[in-house]
């Protein structure tokens, strides 16, 4: 039949086997990949302990700057050589650094008597900005530790100037380098980090931004007694 495109020879039928082979096997491979589980999620908590000081101060906590590694949603295993791998079965709730930024939000709410305290994005006004880099957040092997390292630098929102830096650090025993165990170590050292954090800054002499009542005051000359 005129323009008939069967395939009867068994030559033609090998050479239309390899010609799609290829896009048999990613299609197969595609259907495993899809017919896996998906990875459990884990979430970071928010310590609650009541802290003193600071009262009446607005705070911005910037999210944490981080190298690729770390901006992810996978959960990090770094060796004493430095090489980094990543558990599987498990994942983050969200990208690392907004999670801890949001938990540590969360952390300043719970335990101290700051005024406010949100993110830069709310277009709040405060008086100071956390500016934090996170510098570790991973199982260390072989010692099967949970390592948790931030940056932290504490800036006038007036001026732009660093008011105070402190570098706070955590580790926490793992029991087993799996998805639960890593995720449990790891969100322990973090509490503890966080409220190191927040006892730090409430312990701190912080500038204030100048109420607009207060700068015409002292700017407005005096007026003459009529």
């Amino acid at each position: 039949m005129r323009g008939s495109s069967v395939l009867t020879s068994p030559t033609d039928r090998a050479w239309l086997l390899r010609r799609f082979a290829p896009v048999l096997v990613l299609a197969a491979l595609a259907s495993a990949c899809s017919s896996g589980s998906p990875p459990a999620t884990f979430d970071l908590s928010a310590p609650t302990a009541r802290i003193r000081g600071a009262a009446g101060v607005q705070v911005l906590v910037a999210e944490p700057a981080a190298l690729q590694t770390l901006s992810t949603q996978q959960i990090l295993v770094k060796d004493a050589s430095g090489s980094v791998s990543f558990i599987g079965g498990g994942q983050w709730a969200d990208n690392l650094p907004r999670l801890i930024q949001t938990r540590l939000i969360n952390t300043f709410e719970n335990a101290s008597q700051l005024r406010g305290v949100s993110r830069p994005s709310s277009g709040a006004v405060a008086d100071v900005q956390l500016v934090s880099e996170l510098r570790r957040f991973e199982i260390a092997t072989p010692a099967n530790e949970a390592a948790v390292e931030i940056s932290v630098k504490i800036v006038s929102d007036q001026n732009g100037r660093i008011v105070n830096g402190r570098i706070f650090k955590a580790s926490v025993p793992a029991t087993a380098v799996d998805a639960p165990n890593a995720t449990r170590a790891l969100d322990e050292a973090l509490s503890v980090v966080m409220l190191d954090i927040v006892r730090w800054v409430s312990s701190s002499r912080l500038p204030r931004r100048e109420e607009p009542g207060e700068a015409m005051s002292e700017t407005s000359p005096a007026r003459e007694p009529a």
